[in-house]
């Protein structure tokens, strides 16, 4: 009985979506190249207060299209975020979670607006884990049920990081100055934090140096140093599928959650979690004494005292996230390698958190 409330509960998220985004049939946008959309841009985005940059191909992350009448009002109830924000002016680009029915995350996503493009349809493009990208189409399949939304891959995209090479330069609101626009499907501000630069989406064949005037391209492991470096997690070894809670890994924090939006799949323990408890344990950046590819996935951390401080999740080097419990976060933390020897961790408190900052 249980299970069948679960996903009776599960089926009226799903129904409930609110009305929302009018798209026409993209299904050519992900198999011809000539229809790339392209976004147009303002003389003070190209112009004012333009800087250096670094480019970073992620090709850990997929691309999938979904477009049709449909499909505004199908990820309204199957996401944590509200898709009445990209309906917002300057809206763009959204970041959420896909629950399942306990409420624990399976994929963290971006979600793209393909509005005011040349071809003159609509749609959104959806950014995902691409280990998870058969299971993530898979779940989209079974909620799908009878709504018009069309699901296709997008393969002849390519999906970039643009992170200023000055980190000053995130402050100073500092934008990449763009000289070949034509060549540019999807340019936003990462909706997760302004410290994770800017997310392009173009051809597979463009590279970035093609479009901005002041850009180098660099390797992919500095762009997960740098995300490891303040704490923002990304993927399934961040989030483990099924396994990570959204509000323990700051989903609030990143902009990926709306408590006022009404039901979606997961919707009530997460909410339940916000109104009534405490957050006990975040997911936070940490430095280990010893290179993270000598610890086990899982590992747990200990107080000096040996009480339970929480669990190591993954990282790069020296630098890591590890599901921390804020108890202890100030504490010198110790975990075992693989070969049993101790290693020491220290969290941190990541600088583009809310100061104080109370979930809501």
């Amino acid at each position: 009985m249980h299970k069948l409330a679960l996903f009776g509960s599960a089926a009226r998220a799903v129904f409930a979506g609110s009305s929302g985004l009018h798209a026409h049939n993209l299904l050519g946008f992900c198999l011809m190249r000539h229809q790339t959309p392209r976004r147009t841009y303002t003389q003070d985005q190209v112009k004012n207060n333009t800087g250096h940059f670094n480019c970073y191909r992620l090709q850990h992350r997929t691309l999938i299209n979904l477009s049709g009448h449909d499909t505004n009002s199908f990820l309204q109830g199957i996401i944590t975020n509200d898709m009445g924000l990209l309906e917002e002016d300057g809206n763009k680009a959204m970041y959420a979670h896909m629950l399942n029915v306990q409420g624990r995350t399976l994929y963290d996503i971006i979600i793209y607006s393909l509005k005011e493009n040349l071809s003159g349809f609509k749609g959104v493009l959806l950014e995902c884990d691409c280990s998870v990208q058969e299971s993530i189409i898979k779940h989209l399949k079974m909620y799908r049920i009878r709504r018009k939304v069309n699901i296709s891959v997008c393969t002849n995209l390519s999906l970039w990081a643009l992170l200023p090479q000055n980190k000053d330069d995130v402050l100073k609101k500092t934008n990449p100055n763009v000289t070949a626009p034509e060549k540019v499907c999807v340019l936003e501000i990462d909706p997760r934090t302004e410290f994770m630069g800017w997310r392009l989406i173009t051809s597979h064949e463009v590279n970035p140096v093609e479009i901005f005037s002041a850009c180098h391209q660099g390797n992919t492991e500095e762009y997960h140093q740098h995300r490891y470096e303040i704490g923002l997690p990304e993927g399934v070894k961040d989030l483990p599928p099924g396994e990570a809670l959204p509000l323990e890994s700051n989903l609030v924090y990143m902009q990926g959650i709306s408590f006022i939006k009404g039901c979606y799949i997961g919707q009530e323990l997460t909410a339940r979690t916000h109104h009534t408890g405490v957050i006990r344990k975040r997911l936070m950046p940490v430095t280990l004494s010893a290179p993270v590819e000598n610890v086990d996935k899982g590992a747990v951390l200990e107080t000096e005292g040996g009480k339970p401080a929480g669990k190591h999740r993954s990282g790069i080097g020296l630098l890591g996230l590890s599901l921390v419990r804020m108890a202890h976060a100030k504490e010198p933390l110790t975990l075992k390698s693989t070969d049993n020897t101790i290693v020491t961790s220290q969290a941190t408190v990541p600088y583009w958190w809310p100061k104080n900052a109370k979930d809501k």
